[in-house]
């Protein structure tokens, strides 16, 4: 055992140490040092590079790390959602990455509900997207406190769908994006792309690997019998990072696979796989035809609630996500052109996320459900129903002078609900762009002498155009049926329209 000293070879005045007991921690191609102050790793390829790989890696760590420390939102991009490699070093010829370290929190605390044996290991998103891991009856599921609930994957959905649509706006793919190159932790809702030295740049760098069985896109899939070098051989790219997104997030918020239904194609397993996931591949919730569907007897006890989608159908996510689900694995899944792109996930996600409402059952495992558009809405995991009435909140935009068209965009309430200013305003995009100015919460809807109030906290020029009369800072407004709020006369300010079901 010792500590061990390599230059950087993109600036040879840069060094860095690792320790190397004889047991480095593999991956796939690449053994793994902790450096001493354990700030870093360095990551050793085990077959030695070409040129084209190095000079990869020489930009990676460069040119495109620079794109996006010169970018809106660095900080949240390099802190948050990449684990960006930003070194390249080498020793007798064989070269390795500088990574900076996982955060704590994408570690296990307590692992296992029944013992401790993956405790401190990595918090790989395979954990949480098989049902599984979440039955307290498998002998292997996760301790409660590691899962959180289900507003915690739509968070991570979204820190996954801006990471990606970072990677595609600086002309990179991913490549191999997939649960295994993805660390999530449901307790703080964080997410974070792993296995970025083999970023695919279209036209320069070809990708290393076609992906990981789950994530390949079907066309892919389809063309590996041709050569390299075949035109009509389709390899990893943006498009097909676009099928992994898809999967992974139907994934997260489903816990099972989009195309692995109850439907055999070929005796022979291999064949079958590279039918089922290729060629072949269709949707299991396919509206229309059936020939994939689940078969209840194919699922294992622990998989009977998750893995059946007559008990959880993927419509359970809302109407916004439902169409991207419908565009990427009906429409997109054998053309890639027409798959949503990251951009729409995460606008998709953040509306949806404004449709959550909590469960009143205090011994729901999930706690949160999307809004059905019903008068007696029903948390689809537990079947307990809302109780009370419930403000559903419409929001309009000015069109015109006094003319208020409707964003397709609702709102729904709940006690100490919070109301933020990118639902005042058109002019502020809920992205990362986002300031800590910005997060801070303008008017909160609270249950109150039995009425539901919407309570002005720092909005000038908040007005109850129903009653016409104007509703002061740290005053409060009661929300009735057909109640129109106007929230800001300014540009862009947007009105509120109530509807009051149950």
């Amino acid at each position: 055992m010792g500590i061990i000293r390599v230059s950087s070879i993109i600036d040879p005045t840069k060094n860095y140490e690792f320790v190397d007991d004889g047991n480095p921690k593999q991956g796939g191609v690449k053994d793994v040092f902790f450096a001493p102050n354990r700030k870093y790793v360095v990551a050793f390829f085990r077959d030695k590079l070409d040129f084209n790989q190095k000079d990869r890696l020489k930009r990676i760590v460069t040119l495109y790390l620079d794109n996006i420390k010169k970018g809106n939102s660095s900080d949240y991009f390099l802190d948050e959602i990449f684990r960006w490699p930003y070194d390249v070093v080498e020793k007798n010829g064989i070269t390795g990455v500088i990574v900076p370290i996982y955060s704590s929190k994408f570690f296990f605390q307590k692992g296992y509900s029944a013992n401790d044996t993956i405790k401190n290991g990595e918090k790989v998103g395979k954990w949480f997207t098989s049902p599984s891991f979440r039955n307290k009856q498998y002998p292997l599921s996760l301790d409660k406190s590691e899962l959180g609930d289900w507003l915690s994957y739509f968070q991570i959905a979204i820190n996954i769908s801006r990471g990606v649509k970072k990677m595609h706006q600086m002309g990179l793919a991913h490549s191999d994006l997939s649960y295994n190159n993805v660390l999530i932790d449901p307790v703080t809702k964080s997410a974070n792309i792993i296995d970025l030295d083999g970023l695919v740049v279209p036209g320069l760098f070809p990708p290393e690997v076609i992906g990981t069985a789950d994530f390949i896109a079907p066309e892919v899939l389809k063309t590996k019998h041709l050569k390299i070098g075949d035109s009509n051989r389709i390899l990893p790219n943006q498009k097909t990072d676009l099928h992994a997104l898809a999967v992974l997030i139907y994934m997260y918020l489903f816990r099972r696979h989009p195309l692995r239904g109850g439907k055999i194609w070929d005796l022979d397993s291999e064949k079958d796989e590279l039918l089922a996931m290729g060629e072949k591949a269709i949707f299991i919730e396919h509206p229309t035809d059936n020939i994939n569907r689940v078969k209840s007897d194919q699922l294992r006890k622990w998989d009977v609630f998750w893995g059946d989608p007559k008990k959880i159908s993927y419509k359970s996510a809302g109407p916004y996500l439902s169409k991207l689900f419908e565009r990427a694995f009906i429409d997109g899944l054998h053309n890639p052109m027409l798959r949503p792109i990251a951009n729409e996930w995460e606008t998709a996600l953040l509306k949806t996320v404004d449709l959550i409402q909590p469960c009143s059952n205090k011994n729901c495992d999930e706690k949160w459900y999307v809004f059905d558009n019903t008068t007696k809405p029903t948390c689809p995991f537990c079947n307990t129903s809302h109780q009370g009435s419930l403000p559903v909140i419409d929001l309009y935009f000015k069109f015109k002078d006094d003319v208020w068209k409707p964003e397709g965009h609702r709102l729904m309430v709940y006690h100490n609900q919070y109301l933020f200013k990118w639902h005042v305003s058109k002019n502020v995009i809920r992205n990362e762009t986002l300031t800590k100015e910005d997060k801070i919460p303008v008017g909160y809807f609270t249950f109150y002498q039995n009425k539901w109030v919407l309570v002005n906290q720092s909005l000038k020029g908040m007005k109850d155009l129903t009653e016409d009369i104007e509703i002061p800072i740290n005053s409060m407004v009661e929300l009735t049926n057909g109640k129109k709020i106007l929230l800001s006369n300014e540009e862009g300010g947007r009105l509120l329209y109530i509807t009051l079901t149950n």
